[in-house]
């Protein structure tokens, strides 16, 4: 144990970045609605589901009654600006939190009693944790909960890895919530609509219950304080300031987890929240300091989001760690200057306006710096600045190809997918070498929904998409030796070439050999790169369609003519010799096969077992997920033709929450009725 009070832990001044987030449909963009309706920043309370909410304002989320995109707002509360940073809940989406979350100084998990859901808190609490982000979880809807709040958190405490700390409990009449203790300040109010609760006189039985839960709430916290452990063990009461000092300093530790309770809906617990806020969650010098901010005077950000608007251009969102930024500012990025600052904007959900220089703490939009993206750490000065949170860019795990409807609109899919992607770093934009195709990956199936809808909606483009062209390989099972002969006389010099060619399968991933064995210069050395260039013309496009593996191929004998021969001569004998030889060498059709690591709840473990051999996958094993309690890991290998609808069909089985990773693995023989039905959309036949 330790001493974590260190005599008290006064309010953290200055402006405070919050980001609120949760499991899909928890209610974060509502009790950002209460709390910007609470603070005065919007005149009225507005309701998602109906498109009067400051969140979720894009066509695609209203559309699809969900979050698909991070949603900022700036308020004031009791003299103290704040920044609510509303984060997706979907797993498809999350990426959206991660540029915001290192710059936060506090997360707001919104959390209902819902087991269902206990996957997806655990994911958000783990990304939580790993970064030592404080934070605080709201239970909302406490109002619809027909559990008791006890029973509530021994549901939800699996999903994190330190003590949810129950900082409130309801009081309940006939059942109805209608208000709540605070454990720390010993005080009872009682909810009233889309206002602040009221303080009132504790009964008899809400008392006792209030004694028993303050006393669970003082235990846990003694497990951190010598000086409150000593205290209990004697039965003397600790003052009030104590236990908020030891829960203050505490939660901003990372060893507790505090927990609130309200209904979003109703803006119960709201003021409660913001208090919480004001009071307990440390400033920007603590999380410069966790951020591991060098000491400087030059002003430093962190870009937490991209966004192009149709009017204003470019508008980057982000949080100033030190300094002040006034418009004009030339900022520098990692590999040198990115814009001068051309406009700074405050920020309340799709509305933004002219403010004033923005000082540390404080999230504002700035103007049309082209070279800036989200998850740089932008200065002023001349040297480009310690990146303090690199973005990663997860591996996706379902992918399209696209093409304009019209083909003059290759130029401008070009640039809309750019801007796409600069905004969502989570799309993957790409083109096959192999086959030209443009393809998007993405995070999952609504993902990928909405960046094809976007096309349409802000840049007028109408896309057609197909899954991607699964990259098909052929190789040979026999061995052939054949004679490539190119003869033709038309006037003046003519052509030729003749070589002789001994064909043969190489082991699986030995790749293409090449050997001459010419003697007594039969073929002049100078032409047998021409017939090696020749052999290799060929191997692109094989008997059955597709690019040929794995082959050795020797030169053995052949001729030339002293006035006919040329390079083009010999390369034409050598395609000629190679055609005959594959079809002669009982061609073969090649599938890629992908190492799949599937990561899930533990419940669902046998389900995704079924899954892999119900798309012709070989189980490899599965073990407990490390530092992950109730999630498991399953390997596996899977054809990647039998990808296709893995990710939903895995996210259908796990309430959402299971991914994987693969990776390309080995070349597998597919024969029989798969393998013609590969050759007849190839228009070749298979061996």
């Amino acid at each position: 144990m330790t001493n974590q009070n260190g005599g008290g832990v006064g309010r953290s001044a200055g402006p405070k970045a919050i980001a609120l987030v949760g499991p899909f449909g928890s209610g974060k963009t509502t009790l950002m609605e209460a709390m910007l309706a609470r603070t005065g920043a919007i005149h009225k309370q507005g309701i998602v589901g109906d498109g009067s909410a400051v969140g979720d304002s894009a066509p695609e989320a209203r559309a699809h009654a969900m979050s698909v995109e991070l949603n900022v707002a700036e308020t004031s509360f009791m003299d103290e600006r704040i920044t609510l940073l509303d984060c997706p809940g979907s797993v498809e989406f999350s990426h959206e939190a991660e540029a915001v979350l290192d710059a936060v100084d506090c997360a707001i998990v919104v959390a209902e009693p819902d087991e269902k859901k206990m996957g997806a808190l655990q994911l958000i609490l783990k990304r939580l944790e790993a970064r030592g982000i404080p934070r605080i979880l709201f239970l909302n809807k406490i109002d619809k909960s027909d559990k008791g709040v006890r029973e509530t958190l021994e549901l939800l405490q699996p999903a994190s890895a330190v003590p949810l700390l129950l900082r409130h409990i309801p009081i309940r009449q006939h059942d109805v919530v209608t208000g709540f203790v605070d454990l720390a300040l010993e005080r009872a109010f009682v909810y009233r609509e889309y206002a602040p609760s009221e303080l009132i006189d504790m009964t008899d039985e809400i008392r006792v219950a209030e004694a028993r839960e303050r006393y669970a709430l003082l235990e846990k916290l003694a497990d951190y304080d010598d000086a409150l452990m000593e205290e209990l063990l004697e039965d003397v009461e600790p003052s009030r300031e104590h236990v908020l000092a030891d829960l203050v300093a505490d939660m901003r530790a990372g060893l507790v987890c505090p927990v609130l309770i309200g209904s979003a809906l109703h803006a119960h617990g709201i003021g409660r929240l913001l208090k919480a806020i004001r009071h307990e969650v440390p400033d920007i010098a603590a999380t410069a300091e966790r951020l591991g901010l060098p000491e400087g005077n030059e002003t430093v950000l962190q870009v937490m989001k991209t966004l192009h608007t149709g009017h204003a251009g470019k508008l980057s969102v982000a949080r100033v760690l030190r300094g002040t930024i006034s418009d004009g500012t030339e900022l520098v990025g990692p590999e040198g200057s990115v814009g001068r600052v051309s406009g700074l904007l405050r920020l309340l959900g799709p509305q933004a306006s002219k403010r004033e220089p923005a000082s540390a703490g404080e999230v504002v939009g700035l103007g049309k710096l082209d070279g800036a993206a989200t998850g740089m750490t932008l200065a002023t000065g001349k040297q480009p600045p310690v990146q303090l949170a690199p973005l990663a860019t997860p591996e996706p795990v379902i992918a399209l190809a696209v093409q304009p409807g019209e083909r003059k609109d290759e130029t401008k899919l070009s640039a809309a997918l750019g801007r796409l992607a600069e905004e969502n770093p989570s799309l993957v934009i790409s083109q096959d070498a192999e086959t030209s195709e443009i393809r998007i990956g993405g995070q999952g199936e609504m993902h990928l929904r909405v960046a094809i809808e976007r096309l349409a909606a802000r840049y007028g483009l109408k896309v057609e998409t197909r899954p991607p062209t699964i990259p098909y390989r052929e190789t040979i099972r026999g061995e052939a030796s054949v004679r490539g002969r190119h003869k033709k006389q038309s006037g003046g010099h003519g052509q030729f070439g003749d070589c002789v060619l001994q064909i043969r399968p190489q082991r699986r991933g030995e790749g293409f050999l090449f050997e001459d064995e010419i003697t007594g210069g039969v073929v002049p050395r100078n032409y047998i790169p021409a017939i090696e260039a020749g052999v290799q013309d060929v191997l692109q496009k094989g008997p059955l369609g597709f690019p040929v593996v794995d082959v050795a191929v020797k030169l053995t004998d052949g001729s030339y003519h002293a006035v006919d021969s040329s390079d083009q001569a010999f390369r034409t004998a050598a395609q000629i010799g190679m055609r005959e030889a594959l079809e002669a060498c009982t061609p073969v059709l090649l599938e890629p096969v992908l190492h799949v690591s599937v990561s899930v709840p533990s419940e669902a473990s046998s389900r995704v077992n079924m899954m892999v051999t119900q798309r012709r996958g070989q189980l490899l094993g599965f073990d407990a997920k490390p530092e992950w309690p109730g999630w498991d890991v399953v390997e596996a290998e899977i054809p990647e033709s039998e990808m296709r609808g893995l990710i939903v069909e895995l996210r259908s089985a796990t309430a959402g929450v299971g991914t994987y990773s693969s990776r390309f693995d080995h070349l597998a023989e597919l024969s029989g009725r798969l393998a013609e039905q590969v050759s007849v959309k190839k228009g070749t036949r298979a061996a």
